[in-house]
């Protein structure tokens, strides 16, 4: 009688068991889309680091932050590598994100006598 009982009660939770022959496949068709977009995203920000270098860069060349002290209207390059020409990175990112047609509200020329004339 004990036999039926125990027949009865593995009937019942026989549905509950894993299928041990699925258990361990696996798909990469997941992992090709999430690596596609952390390849994405792995390339956006390399592209606004960039971005906010060349900017920074060419706002410290437009404000004349790194002059060559031994020639005159000449660029210290190892400055222009290091200088921070505004306060903070992200308004570098944002102003090369904004402005795209090369048109800057910030107009400061090169040449000090030249800078109240111009506009």
């Amino acid at each position: 009688m004990s036999n039926d009982v125990e027949r009865e009660v593995l009937k019942m939770y026989d549905g509950s068991r894993p299928n041990e022959d699925d258990l361990f496949e696996t798909s990469n068709v997941n992992h090709i889309a999430w690596s596609l977009a952390v390849f994405c995203a792995g390339v956006a920000i390399w592209l606004a680091i960039a971005l906010v270098n060349a900017e920074n860069q060419r706002y410290a060349l437009m404000t004349n932050k790194c002059p060559d002290p031994l020639f005159k209207g000449g660029i210290d390059k190892a400055c222009l590598a290091t200088v921070r020409s505004r306060d903070h990175w992200w308004e570098h990112l944002w102003v090369g994100i904004t402005h795209v047609r090369g048109q800057y509200d910030e107009h400061v020329s090169r040449y000090p006598a030249r800078r109240t004339t111009e506009r």
